[in-house]
């Protein structure tokens, strides 16, 4: 007998372990309760979802898996399933390291082919060890009313509170219809989901102590938050302000500014000026260039109102005003991102308490500290791009030519702020790119490349913006034609005495005529050697002309040499030459 079950302890020893290294489950749900766990397990086998079992994690958790599989069936098993919409979308593969006790399929419990059985190392006739008994399901609590009772007072709710506990299980995740107040098929088969998961009896008419329960889970996540009913009456606006994490501290018009009080790092601003549809669509397009503001994210804008919902990596941000009666007002919420369920539910609080009353901010109201830096807007940071470089327009289409330098390692290009490019042609050996903008663009001039020989020490101006978006138009800087190759007598680049700065790399380089020489190029450093400050080089026109047509892009092109006086000059560039902003 001994022998019999040594051998027979060995076997399972080394089968076991040998499934512990290759066997994993695919995840398909996790609870909170046992009681809820074991219905969706019930709910799956139902559905003929194939190798249904549940364990208890160490966690304290409860979860459904699939398997045990192979590596390659769990992902077979994984790929099948979704495509058939018989598991969630977000199953994943598990290796079973947090399982402890079985308690799905009924009857069965441990946690075979994870933990091999041991054997007592002081018992002579040593015995596999009885696995771990399954748990016991959480018990029904008992009502605090009998049926009758929970429908009369179920009744005697008014149509608004009954919508109140629609959206108390819709925020609960169980209820996805409509917040009419009307209690058919859907609020029913709500109630009594919540009820299962929540360990009462299923009846699916919930009595006065579980919609307290629910009331109080759903309030609870607002603890801290001291929502209280703000009335502002310089903005002319009331609505709940979670005092709990923000502070007034100022008006800088058009906003009523809380800043944060705590380390959420909350904000809210109000949003009250008078004016126009025009100058709410300007409105709409200032709040877009503020640090605060993320670039991604929906927006919607109608002729009376918009709403911007700016998604970051570090914040979620919603903005909203509305023009009527002469004046402009509305609110923003700043928060963090990763704490959603918080950040939605004080914003549903805010949008349902808003109203606008008597009065607007006074936009002659100045603050003590004033700040009138001009990357500032009424006290916030205007949003900056990494870098700003120059280009110009090459075509009808609004492509724009630019130094490879301007877009190297950005997350977004824009043409004068406003306008997304993309790259549509490269060329790393003259290190230029094209860009297209994402909707298009008419440019009131492009570029015409100049094939003709230039003549040396001919006067030649570059077209830029030497300050990026500090000046609203592209600057000239006057210099000479030094050579028509680089110091090593590269033929692609032409050597200038010029002064330029970092932001004029990128734009077009002029001849007299206006014909477009070349491309300014980045200040390099050769050898370890730094140029004089009026050495600089552009890619010769040829060559850019050679490239660009070589992607299959047509420009403009002349052989004429002219003179142009340098107001005319001044007119050109500014039609031709384009702000590139690179951004994170």
């Amino acid at each position: 007998m001994t022998r019999f079950l040594v051998v027979m302890f060995t076997v399972l020893t080394l089968g076991t372990g040998v499934a512990a290294q290759d066997r994993v489950w695919v995840q398909i749900e996790a609870q909170r309760t046992l009681t809820g766990t074991q219905d969706a397990a019930r709910g799956y086998e139902a559905r003929g979802v194939p190798d249904v079992q549940g364990f208890a994690l160490t966690t304290r958790w409860y979860a459904v898996v699939l398997g045990p599989y192979s590596p390659a069936d769990a992902e077979a098993q994984l790929s099948g399933l979704r495509a058939r919409g018989l598991i969630p979308a977000d199953s994943y593969i598990v290796n079973g390291n947090l399982f402890t006790t079985q308690f799905w399929p009924v009857g069965l419990s441990g946690n075979a082919d994870t933990r091999p059985v041991t054997v007592p190392e002081a018992d002579p006739d040593p015995a596999i060890t009885a696995p771990e008994p399954a748990p016991e399901p959480d018990p029904i609590q008992p009502p605090d009313e009998t049926l009758a009772e929970a429908r009369a007072a179920e009744n005697a709710l008014s149509r608004d509170e009954k919508r109140e506990v629609q959206e108390w299980l819709q925020w609960a995740g169980f209820y996805t219809g409509a917040l009419d107040g009307l209690y058919g098929r859907g609020t029913r088969q709500a109630m009594e989901a919540w009820q299962i998961a929540n360990n009462h009896e299923p009846t699916g008419v919930m009595t006065t102590g579980q919609r307290g329960q629910l009331r109080t889970a759903y309030n609870a996540i607002l603890d801290g938050m001291d929502l209280q009913v703000v009335r502002d009456n310089a903005t002319g606006i009331e609505i709940a302000i979670p005092t709990g994490v923000v502070d007034f501290t100022e008006y800088r018009p058009p906003f009523a500014n809380f800043e944060p009080r705590t380390d959420l790092g909350a904000r809210v601003l109000l949003i009250s000026q008078p004016g126009d549809r025009t100058r709410l669509a300007g409105l709409y397009e200032i709040l877009q260039t503020l640090e605060i503001v993320p670039p991604e994210g929906p927006r919607d804008r109608s002729g009376d109102s918009f709403v911007i919902e700016g998604i970051g990596r570090d914040i979620h941000t919603h903005v909203t005003a509305r023009h009527a009666d002469g004046q402009i007002k509305g609110f923003a919420l700043i928060w963090p991102t990763g704490d959603e369920d918080r950040r939605a539910r004080v914003l549903s609080e805010m949008q349902a308490s808003f109203t606008s009353i008597a009065g607007v901010l006074d936009p002659g109201i100045v603050a003590p500290d004033e700040d009138q830096a001009i990357d500032l807007v009424s006290g916030l940071a205007i949003r900056k791009p990494l870098r700003d470089r120059s280009g110009f327009f090459i075509d009808a289409d609004g492509d724009v030519l630019t130094t490879l330098e301007a877009v190297d390692g950005c997350g977004e290009v824009t043409l004068d702020s406003v306008h997304p490019a993309r790259v549509i042609h490269r060329d790393d050996r003259l290190g230029l790119v094209v860009l297209r903008p994402e909707a298009a663009l008419a440019p009131p001039a492009v570029a015409a490349f100049q094939t003709g020989v230039p003549r040396l020490q001919s006067e030649i101006a570059v077209a830029g913006y030497p300050y990026g978006g500090v000046l609203p138009a592209p600057a000239l800087t006057f210099g000479t034609l030094a050579d028509i190759r680089g110091l090593n007598g590269e033929d692609e680049v032409k050597r200038l005495v010029l002064t330029a700065q970092e932001g004029d790399a990128g734009g077009p380089v002029f001849d007299n005529g206006g014909a477009v020489l070349g491309m300014l190029l980045p200040r390099q450093t050769l050898n370890g050697q730094v140029l004089p400050p009026d050495v600089a080089f552009s890619v010769d026109a040829s060559e850019i002309v050679a490239s660009v047509q070589g992607a299959g892009l047509s420009v403009q092109t002349t052989a004429t040499l002219a003179y142009m006086t340098p107001e005319a000059m001044s007119g050109l560039a500014n039609d031709v030459t384009v702000l590139v902003s690179c951004w994170e």
